[in-house]
């Protein structure tokens, strides 16, 4: 049985694990809690009340963090004619059509793909590739769109997916343990946000069962949600 490091132990007597904190509180104790010898990214785990067995109890959607990720995004825009100029001018990494015969011959060198609709046709042959690395446009997520320079200024400004998984829970990165614990809070809190408006109709009962703050190698920090049950 694996046994947690010395450094694990002493970060977690810093926090109450029968207590619920208030956002500015929790993101606080995650920093203080760090210590990796590395930028760790803070992540968001939420558990809902929901089916997703039943497709009118999918949640997903995105959101634009204030203060972003913190991570680079290197965005690739499928398109052509005029779109090229504009994806090329939000700051796409890259650009062009040429790129669907390059992810067919196993190029995959980015992390998010935005296209045109007059594209997909082409694209859609490399859903088995893309969809599972969640690489695969889709109109839900504002990555298939004829506004390609919005699109990219979103991404570039922050902005992720996110969707709950087979058991009930959604993940999302909400920035760095070198965020203030302002920046962290206001992004913390618009993600919690948008997850109560994204509620599905069907959801019967608690919606926002629990929610837990953690850093990439530190304890998680319970939320006290009661403000939006």
């Amino acid at each position: 049985m694996a046994t947690q490091g010395k450094k694990f132990q002493a970060a977690a007597e810093r926090v109450d694990r029968t207590r619920e904190y208030q956002i500015p509180d929790a993101v606080t104790l995650v920093k203080g809690a760090s210590f990796a010898k590395f930028d760790e990214t803070v992540d968001v785990a939420v558990r809902l009340g929901v089916d997703p067995r039943h497709a009118d109890q999918v949640v997903r959607g995105t959101v634009v963090l204030p203060h972003g990720t913190g991570k680079p995004v290197r965005v690739l825009v499928i398109t052509q004619g005029e779109r090229v100029r504009e994806a090329e001018a939000a700051g796409a990494d890259f650009v062009g059509i040429e790129y669907i015969q390059k992810l067919k011959d196993g190029w995959l060198e980015c992390d998010v793909i935005v296209a045109t609709p007059d594209v997909m046709g082409q694209l859609g042959q490399l859903g088995r590739v893309l969809g599972p690395r969640g690489l695969m446009p889709n109109p839900k997520a504002g990555t298939v769109t004829m506004d390609v320079g919005r699109a990219v200024r979103e991404i570039k400004a922050g902005k992720i997916e996110f969707r709950v998984d087979k058991t009930g829970n959604v993940h999302a990165p909400v920035g760095k343990v070198s965020f203030s614990p302002a920046q962290l809070a206001d992004n913390v809190t618009a993600f919690m946000d948008t997850i109560v408006r994204a509620k599905p109709s069907a959801a019967k009962g608690t919606y926002i069962r629990s929610a837990t703050i953690s850093s990439t190698m530190g304890p998680g920090v319970r939320l006290d949600t009661a403000v939006y049950r």
